[in-house]
């Protein structure tokens, strides 16, 4: 069993870039990676010599190298979709946990203690499925994810350390590489209060960035009569060049965007160079801010609050920095957006600001309490006589957690003696357009007329995301039940250990599994502690892997764990 470390890091898992922190001595730390950034881009990539890289490194290899490398992996999670780097086919929780790892790894060189344990941030309209992805992600990276927090209530969390007893209603407003995210929040007497979130999980800079590229293309191929569909090299040149263009934008009124080399046109190279103004960049962008719009009006209407009850705003994500965006926001709230938060860190420190309570790490006259609400609503499929596709909702969105609701069914047909109670996630008025986030079946009813005998159904929804379902037939008090992990954020090890040998891969694995726990047994007993935790961080994940059947990730491990074994058993002949 996995030893649990003391220390545990936040993480901001961001569709662009990927920050850590540490709460200790009484302050939020930023944690830089191996050369030194604290903002690591959230990129993956397979080298020339077939290793994986990731960061920096591999940002840069996707201008020259697009087919080997994945940016905006974040966008993928809960698809289902599989991204191709080279010749392989990779999960986006696959990917995700090589960015996971890498944070792991620098943040153990940079505290000098091991990492295993970890609060990791996502936005707070993901749905259940993306959840439970980026904890598997976080899990396969070797961490313990001691709780999945919502973006906007890390960055309030952020600012609330250091507010303690401030009265106030904060709207937090953050706008990311790839998602977009609305929180209203009430801070009172060191309670920071949750009253509704909203968002929109396709929006972000990057399609700011690809507004520009598509301006670009435009101009390319009007001027110089090639088309540049299909091209991934030219679009990995394009993206990078937008990207920058946007950035400089912020801070002056006109930029210019030069790619030497984009496309070839009778065996001769062909090169883009176009001075974008601010108002041009602006204009194409116009539609996408008009999109922020709605979650606004959504998270204010449902958390009864209007803009004039507003304190502040507060600023989370970098794409908060585009002039024409604060002004959307001065225009629609009617307030100045503040400056009190650093938009790029903020939700990695709320995220640490958490870690530091489970932790202990956070003294208690500073812990903030802290309240959220469930951002999707919750209900079950029923039946109306005309449709049997409904979606009865039981807890509503927005409604604060922990909350109990129960409501009462009938039976729908004569002598019906069970009922399917299929548990769904979303807004959606049909059940089968929403999230089914599980299934178990009531039996033993007794024979009656349709409608006769009721079915109470009781959900009870918790702050660690574990929502439970119970149904009880009220004739003759017989429940049944369910217990659902909505953030799926921690298996347990006991669990852990016993799961993966039940998987297809499990006998492939094996003896290897047998010699690592054999090597860990002798360490310990030797007072080598730090090869025996060395070396249980990477069985951990090796199991996860096998226990889920990434194969990959999987085989990559064992070899891994082989060289580890091999250059002990020779250094100790």
């Amino acid at each position: 069993m996995t030893e649990r470390t003391g220390v545990i890091i936040g993480i901001d898992l961001g569709t662009t870039t990927t920050e850590a922190a540490v709460y200790r001595n009484g302050k939020v730390e930023m944690i830089p990676d191996f050369d030194g950034n604290i903002a690591v881009p959230s990129a993956v990539g397979i080298d020339d010599r077939g290793n994986f890289v990731v960061g920096a490194k591999a940002k840069a290899q996707y201008v020259l190298a697009p087919e080997r490398t994945a940016i905006e992996i974040k966008r993928k999670t809960g698809t289902g979709e599989k991204i191709r780097l080279g010749e392989k086919e990779y999960t986006p929780v696959e990917l995700s946990a090589r960015i996971l790892d890498y944070v792991r790894r620098y943040s153990e060189a940079w505290l000098g203690e091991t990492v295993n344990r970890a609060v990791i941030s996502v936005p707070a309209y993901f749905n259940d499925i993306q959840r439970r992805e980026t904890a598997e992600a976080g899990q396969l990276a070797g961490f313990t994810v001691e709780r999945i927090i919502n973006e906007p209530t890390a960055a309030a969390l952020s600012y609330g350390m250091n507010h303690l007893e401030e009265e106030s209603h904060i709207l937090v407003y953050d706008l990311g590489g790839g998602t977009f995210d609305v929180t209203v929040l009430e801070m009172f007497e060191g309670v920071l209060e949750v009253k509704a979130s909203s968002g929109d999980n396709r929006l972000g800079g990057k399609d700011f960035d690809q507004s520009l590229v598509r301006w670009l293309t435009e101009r390319f191929e009007e001027k110089n009569q090639v088309s540049l569909k299909g091209d991934i090299f030219a679009e990995s040149r394009l993206k990078t060049a937008a990207e920058q263009c946007k950035v400089e934008l912020s801070a002056q009124e006109s930029a210019v965007v030069r790619v030497p080399v984009l496309a070839e046109k009778d065996g001769c190279p062909l090169g883009l160079e176009e001075t974008v103004t601010r108002e041009l960049f602006e204009s194409l962008i116009a539609g996408d801010l008009t999109r922020t719009r709605r979650p606004v009006n959504v998270a204010l209407s449902d958390s009864g609050l209007h803009e004039g009850d507003l304190d502040m705003v507060l600023l989370a994500g970098g794409s908060t920095r585009i002039p024409a965006v604060r002004r959307e926001i001065r225009g629609l709230l009617g307030i100045e957006p503040s400056a009190a938060i650093h938009p790029d860190y903020s939700i990695a420190e709320g995220a640490a600001v958490q870690a530091g309570i489970i932790g202990g790490a956070v003294e208690t006259e500073k812990s903030l309490v802290m309240t959220d609400v469930n951002p999707y609503t919750l209900g079950v499929r029923t039946t109306d006589g005309y449709s049997s596709d409904i979606m009865s909702v039981i807890i509503p969105r927005n409604v604060t957690i922990p909350t109990t609701r129960r409501e009462r069914y009938y039976t729908a047909w004569d002598d019906q003696d069970t009922v399917s109670v299929q548990v769904y996630q979303g807004e959606y008025a049909s059940a089968s357009r929403n999230h089914m986030v599980g299934e178990f079946e009531v039996g033993d009813i007794p024979l009656a007329p349709a409608g006769k005998e009721e079915i109470d159904i009781s959900f009870s929804y918790n702050q660690n995301g574990i929502l439970q379902v119970s149904a009880e037939v009220v004739s003759t008090g017989k429940v049944s039940s369910l217990t659902i992990d909505m953030i799926d954020a921690s298996l347990p090890d006991e669990k852990s250990a016993e799961e993966w040998k039940k998987s297809p891969l499990a006998r492939e694995f094996r003896s290897l599994i047998r010699r690592a726990e054999k090597a860990i047994r002798l360490a310990s007993a030797g007072g080598d502690g730090e090869s025996a935790g060395e070396l249980e961080t990477m069985l951990a994940q090796l199991k996860y892997a096998v226990m889920k059947e990434y194969r990959i990730r999987a085989e990559e491990l064992e070899e891994e764990i082989r060289e580890y074994l091999n250059s002990g058993e020779e250094n100790n002949e």
